[in-house]
């Protein structure tokens, strides 16, 4: 055993056993290991760790075989990098089924534990709710996909097959013949699996994790785990590859995203971030290029000619839109920091004010103090409006109003910046700003004043 971790202090932690010692025939022409298969900047062994980890687990026992010396220097640097506790097991025999991969972490693990596979994509929410269950003792719980005739993204010729009978699995398999469910992959074991797979080889000449589970639900030791509607993909080929990537993509979107953001800058930024991904581009780099960017429009506006005018504001709006692209590289390559998201905003003030002024100055040697009245209430609502945010977004979290919240914000101020300049009419689009910023203020106000229970709780 080799251990690719510092030494640090864990109390009782949950623990996690990754199966990752198979081949991967299907995506071998790669050139990869397939735990090392990269999806959008993470290897697929990094991403379940990160998610696991999310979830609440803090142990990792990774079951190596083919190419393992590859695979177990890779996870040392990783490990070394995110500070996360990994600990090596090997599987010189991993030609054989996967329940001997099981098996080799006999000695490790004596309680209960996580058990998932290292090419499953699966919803952090699944990990979390399976490892809070009470198991009785000698019981299995797994997760289960019973969507059988609505989930697309499974294959059904590799798929791994159950049967159920009430919160109980009574079958499992890829060829039997009546099934009511899919395996997911994930398991909340105890010590019971260990001797379940010996009992499936002795007897029945089944060394895989499928043939310890069927003994266990012979003996009503199985319990089922309803993953419901929550997203999980076995990657096994080159569509279920692109599959992962698209889910992901989709799931950038966020409920406090306005209208802007949703509709117009998020469908670029998830292409130009889909690229970033493959560099050592940090977050904080891309804030600060987009930083870099709203300095350069405001000093485009204060530029007399129109010429000026227009490229700014193509400038800003491009600046809106890389602005988006530092929060989904975070959330893709679980790089996400409180400093980072104080940063992102400190950057989005400074630059709201340079662009608001830069363009203020403009309108007003182009018109007169009526401009100016106009340019000094949008920067004050622009303000208030980013002041009022945190309250007002931690207040709809609250009130679980996740799908869509109605939200005018710094997205729709900078598009119409960008309008505003392109039309050359800086006196609408900064009276606009300052109409839509300040009643936003007012509705957010009042809407926390009544909810301030929730509010400020």
């Amino acid at each position: 055993m080799s251990v690719g971790y510092k030494s640090l202090s864990w109390v009782n932690p949950l623990k996690c056993l990754i199966i990752a010692a198979g081949k991967g025939t299907r995506l071998a022409r790669r050139g990869q290991p397939k735990p090392l298969m990269p999806l959008l900047g993470l290897s697929l062994i990094e991403r379940v760790i990160l998610t696991a980890k999310r979830a609440g687990l803090e142990a990792f026992y990774v079951v190596t075989g083919y190419r393992g010396e590859e695979v177990r220097g890779f996870l040392d640097e990783f490990s070394r990098i995110r500070g996360i506790k990994i600990t090596h097991i090997i599987n010189n025999e991993w030609e054989r089924g996967n329940g001997l991969s099981v098996l080799k972490a006999r000695e490790f693990l004596n309680e209960n534990f996580v058990l998932l596979m290292a090419d499953h994509i699966i919803d952090e929410d699944i990990i979390r709710d399976i490892s809070r269950l009470n198991l009785r003792s000698g019981e299995v719980a797994a997760g289960i996909d019973l969507r059988v005739d609505s989930n697309r993204l499974v294959d059904l010729k590799d798929v791994t097959k159950v049967f159920t009978r009430g919160n109980r699995l009574i079958d499992i398999g890829k060829e039997i013949e009546s099934y009511s469910g899919y395996d997911t992959g994930v398991f909340y074991c105890g010590p019971a699996i260990f001797d379940a797979i010996e009992k499936s080889i002795r007897e029945c000449g089944d060394d895989s994790l499928s043939g310890g589970i069927k003994i266990l639900a012979k003996e009503g030791r199985v319990r089922i785990f309803d993953i419901g509607e929550r997203f999980w993909i076995d990657i096994d080929n080159e569509i279920s590859l692109k599959r992962a990537e698209e889910h992901l993509l989709r799931g950038l979107k966020k409920p406090s995203d306005g209208p802007v953001s949703r509709h117009i800058n998020r469908p670029f930024s998830i292409r130009i971030s889909r690229y970033l991904l493959r560099s050592d581009i940090t977050p904080n780099q891309i804030s600060f290029f987009s930083f870099i960017l709203s300095l350069l429009a405001s000093a485009l506006f204060f530029m007399a000619d129109y010429l000026y005018l227009f490229l700014g504001s193509l400038c800003a709006q491009f600046a809106s839109i890389v602005d988006g692209c530092d929060g989904e590289v975070a959330r893709l390559k679980f790089s996400e920091s409180d400093f980072g998201r104080w940063f992102d905003a400190v950057l989005d003030r400074y630059a709201d004010a340079f662009m608001l002024f830069g363009l203020t100055y403009h309108s007003f040697i182009h018109g007169g103090i009526v401009n100016l009245i106009a340019g000094f209430l949008a920067i004050i609502g622009s303000f208030i409006n980013s002041y009022t945010a945190d309250k007002y977004d931690g207040l709809m979290k609250r009130l679980k109003r996740r799908e869509r919240t109605f939200r005018i914000g710094r997205d729709v101020r900078v598009f119409l910046i960008f309008l505003g300049g392109i039309a050359n009419q800086t006196l609408i689009a900064l009276s606009a700003i300052a109409i839509l910023m300040n009643v936003e203020n007012i509705r957010r106000v009042f809407l926390c004043y009544v909810r301030r229970d929730v509010a400020f709780s």
